[in-house]
């Protein structure tokens, strides 16, 4: 017996290019044209920035662009400008600019407040087609930033950051990638290991170096029990709600987005 096809679902990888409905690709042109208008900063990250560097298109019905805080209230009043409607969604982290059923997404950081992005992220940018021209495009080390903590139940980026990984890890800074990480590294390894799962036999894509920096610091925080706070939070908010009403745990990302919006305000 003959089986059927999957049937692509929104956000499924493919290796043809989706196509865009005329408002869709409208909308996105009036937001990118506004923005280069006026002299606004960013960075396309998302399905395009995606398929440039892995070739996998997916379907998509916004656009995300990345750029700093205090350019985004700049970025709305271009795009009001342009007949737009807009809103902020999230102070920490989101700001969209729509017409009719599509919009596009002006991001500024992570939404449990661990990472932002900062003028430095624009200058690292690369460069790629979107929509027939040039543009800025996310760097493949803050891709990955931007994705390590997408990791709820509903939405797990690991497979991007694998591919990710997979197709830029010989030629990435991963310098970079681990100073930006931080105290976080343990979130980097996760990923690391879940790539190293995937694709045993890809072994240049992560320098040595970084396995054993990663491991030493495994080790070391393994010996120095207690070792932090619970941090389920910055995981996935609903799945480890229990512990925070039921046992009492402290809520990391009810404070991390707390400190992220004083230092915005600054």
């Amino acid at each position: 017996m003959s089986t059927l096809p999957p049937v692509p679902t929104p956000g499924s990888a493919r290796t043809a290019k989706p196509l865009l409905v005329a408002e869709q690709r409208q909308l996105f042109q009036r937001v990118l044209d506004a923005l280069q208008g006026g002299g606004v900063s960013f960075a396309v990250a998302g399905a395009f920035a995606f398929q440039h560097y892995t070739g996998i298109w997916r379907f998509t019905k916004d656009l995300d662009l990345f750029l700093p805080a205090a350019a985004v209230e700049r970025a709305l009043e271009l795009c009001r400008s342009a007949g737009l409607a807009t809103e902020i969604t999230d102070p920490v982290w989101l700001a969209k600019a729509w017409a009719g059923d599509y919009f596009v997404d002006l991001i500024s950081g992570m939404s449990n407040g661990v990472f932002w992005v900062t003028p430095a992220w624009m200058a690292l940018a690369r460069t790629g087609e979107v929509l027939g021209q040039r543009l800025p495009l996310l760097a493949p080390e803050e891709m990955i930033l931007s994705k390590i903590f997408v990791t709820r139940r509903e939405r797990f980026d690991g497979s991007d950051v694998c591919h990710l990984i997979h197709r830029c890890g010989a030629g990435m800074d991963w310098t970079r990638l681990r100073t930006a990480v931080g105290e976080h590294w343990a979130m980097l390894l996760w990923h690391l290991l879940l790539f190293r799962y995937v694709y045993p036999a890809d072994r240049e894509a992560v320098p040595g170096w970084l396995w054993r920096d990663l491991r030493q610091r495994l080790e070391e925080d393994l010996s120095d029990l207690p070792a932090g706070p619970f941090r389920g939070s910055l995981i996935d908010p609903p799945m480890f709600a229990p512990d925070i009403v039921t046992w009492g745990l402290e809520n990391l990302e009810e404070s991390s987005r707390r400190r992220r919006l004083r230092e915005r305000a600054a």
